[in-house]
């Protein structure tokens, strides 16, 4: 490509093709979007597994189910989950977002794919050095970080991008 390709604004049908499974940038955004979103559905039932485990329910008509006489909070291991699972939607909803909005640019193929799925990788390895196997920081620290720093990137890219527009 010239360089009087490059800067032409994409337009019509290809403009349409960005967000089109035959995009490899977008295909490969639909996959790991997905699986991000099949593992915050699982937080959800680690969760509820968490609370039948440790028998801490906060709703009175939970109590009825394993015949306990009383509402418990606080439960170290319950709690746990429930913030790595508040953390993903704190963080993964923002990131999906700007990932659609970014891919929606047409940005360097292999950047983008890149891009997602290190951002992707990184809330994984989130969720498992918080809620599964906890470690030491900075290990969670770094996961964050990756993923946090990877949607302020999209953003201020989709922001260069468009803000002629305005």
């Amino acid at each position: 490509m010239d360089n009087k390709t490059l800067a032409t604004p994409i337009t019509g049908p290809m403009r349409l093709a960005l967000l089109d499974r035959s995009n490899p940038v977008f295909s490969c955004y639909l996959v790991w979007m997905s699986l991000l979103v099949l593992k915050m559905l699982c937080m959800s039932l680690l969760t509820a597994r968490q609370r039948m485990r440790t028998k801490t329910f906060a709703n009175p008509e939970d109590l009825r189910l394993p015949k306990l006489s009383e509402v418990r909070f606080g439960d170290a291991h319950v709690e746990r989950v429930r913030r790595a699972h508040r953390n993903d939607l704190e963080n993964v909803l923002p990131f999906m977002l700007m990932s659609l909005a970014y891919v929606a640019t047409g940005p360097h193929p292999m950047v983008a794919r890149l891009v997602i799925r290190i951002g992707a990788s990184a809330r994984v390895l989130h969720t498992m050095v918080y809620a599964f196997v906890p470690v030491p920081q900075p290990a969670r620290a770094l996961a964050f970080f990756t993923t946090f720093l990877i949607t302020c990137f999209e953003a201020i890219y989709v922001l260069v991008c468009c803000i002629k527009y305005i």
